[in-house]
């Protein structure tokens, strides 16, 4: 039996991709929502939420997943401290949610091979990641760029205040206990992330770059299908894929 999806966010652009690969992933979007849209009047024919919609919008479509106890594959991004907060209030006691920034079984290995390397390099070797994106793209830095920031503020022990977008003007040399953060938006770019460890003599860099955004609506049909058989929590991508030690 085909896979029954709830799909918020439909007409945009991820939403489109994930209708686009759904047959062939056995899986079938039961009920298609944008704005305007009532998702309640469809779920009861749904197996699974993917939401691909707006931060503001992901909240409601998240209670609406826990009260009908539909597993949550979120994949919009740009939340704010307090919609975050109201997603994982409303969800993570009652059902699976696979939160992630990117679905792609590429860049998730990137988060993997990144939370490898840092501690092996230390500070010695100066981080900075580097994003890239599609002139429509809302949100800086992106969703995936956030969470390598997230990997590598955890093996230094930096909070954001040591986080530094961009530079501009005499800034001065750069201090051991900072990770530079560079977003460049232009064309049709899918997405490209580079993180770099930058040491005395040499340079590592780790990059992943995205073609066909339908490498992210499989990935997303591929953890819908994964936390069908969840228990109730908060899960990403690497959890998904079993990239966790």
């Amino acid at each position: 039996m085909p896979l029954n999806i709830l799909l918020n966010g439909a007409q945009g652009r991820m939403g489109l991709a994930i209708t686009e690969v759904a047959l062939e992933h056995d899986a079938r979007i039961a009920c298609a929502c944008d704005a305007g849209d009532d998702p309640a009047a469809g779920i009861a024919d749904c197996e699974v939420v993917i939401d691909f919609s707006f931060h503001e919008v992901t909240p409601a479509i998240a209670k609406l997943a826990a009260t009908h106890q539909r597993p949550l594959i979120i994949g919009t991004t740009g939340h704010t401290a307090d919609e975050r907060k109201a997603i994982l209030a409303a969800t993570t006691d009652q059902i699976p949610v696979v939160w992630a920034g990117n679905y792609s079984i590429g860049v998730n290995t990137l988060n993997y091979l990144t939370r490898k390397a840092a501690p092996i390099l230390s500070q010695d070797y100066e981080a900075e990641v580097l994003e890239l994106h599609h002139h429509h793209k809302k949100d800086a830095p992106s969703g995936t760029a956030a969470r390598l920031l997230e990997i590598l503020q955890s093996a230094y022990k930096l909070d954001d205040s040591k986080l530094t977008h961009g530079r501009e003007g005499l800034v001065g040399a750069r201090p051991r206990d900072e990770i530079g953060v560079h977003a460049i938006r232009g064309g049709d770019i899918v997405g490209e992330h580079t993180v770099y460890f930058c040491g005395q003599g040499e340079r590592l860099e780790l990059t992943h770059r995205a073609t066909d955004r339908r490498i992210f609506a499989r990935g997303a049909i591929h953890a819908a299908r994964w936390a069908l058989v969840q228990k109730p929590g908060l899960y990403d991508m690497e959890a998904v894929l079993g990239l966790v030690d």
